[in-house]
């Protein structure tokens, strides 16, 4: 009679090899933030592209995506990405078809098992939380395309770092106002109104359509270094954009 052990598929889950015999495992953990740092501490001024991995070649993510990419490549940025399919495979793609660096930070998902083939510069994680480390770390701006579960994770992480002031005001985009508006709207009705966080607080959002736009003013920021002033990005103005072209 074979009797189910309930522990048995433990070890495919990273927290629970967190065991007190095997506090051996901060030297991994270690190990991959200095592989991390190592390598992208040589990367210039970069732009980290979040988004859906469940869009393909031809859907409107995956266009958007490779087109920001590409203008970003031509404006000097490097594009960090997680290294996956969907958005992030585009976003590998438009930078490196570019001619641009193309960074992917790659993890094995149940979704993402393999890395795309559009990186000059891979490097893989099995931690999460420093994989989302370095997202941040090398970062002057953060593009967050539609998708689920991780790409709201990631979303929410870097504006709280903002909101907290653990961070710079680092310019955080959201790319498609159709997709965004509505937790936009869900946001003031159920946050601001309820007092959970302050109106100008909604400033850290910048939600745009026009990839010309949001490289124009990532383009600006940098520039300008707009993550120091009061109001980050809220100063850009299109005479702005005008001058940095």
């Amino acid at each position: 009679m074979n009797h189910h052990n309930p522990n048995s598929n433990n070890n495919n889950f990273v927290l629970e090899e967190m065991t007190a015999k095997d506090t051996w495992r901060v030297f991994r953990i270690m190990a991959e933030l200095v592989e991390g740092f190592d390598m992208l501490s040589k990367v210039g001024p970069a732009v980290s592209i979040f988004g859906t991995a469940r869009c393909k070649e031809g859907d409107k993510e995956y266009t958007l995506a490779r087109e920001i990419a590409a203008k970003l490549a031509a404006r000097g940025f490097a594009v960090i990405t997680g290294g996956g399919p969907g958005v992030m495979e585009a976003g590998n793609r438009g930078a490196y078809e570019s001619n641009g660096l193309s960074v992917g930070l790659n993890i094995i998902l149940p979704r993402e098992t393999d890395a795309n083939n559009y990186q000059n510069i891979s490097q893989d994680f099995r931690y999460f939380f420093i994989r989302k480390l370095i997202f941040i770390k090398y970062a002057v701006a953060f593009v967050i395309l539609p998708g689920g579960f991780g790409t709201l994770d990631e979303l929410f992480e870097a504006v709280t770092l903002i909101q907290t002031k653990k961070i710079k005001r680092f310019p955080l985009f959201l790319v498609d106002s159709t997709f965004w508006q509505p937790m936009i709207e869900w946001i003031k009705v159920s946050l601001v109104q309820r007092g959970f966080i302050e109106e100008s607080e909604l400033s850290l959002l910048q939600v745009v359509d026009d990839p010309e736009e949001l490289v124009n003013k990532i383009a600006w920021c940098e520039k300008e270094k707009c993550y120091n002033l009061a109001n980050g990005i809220m100063e850009f103005s299109e005479e702005n954009s005008k001058e940095n072209l």
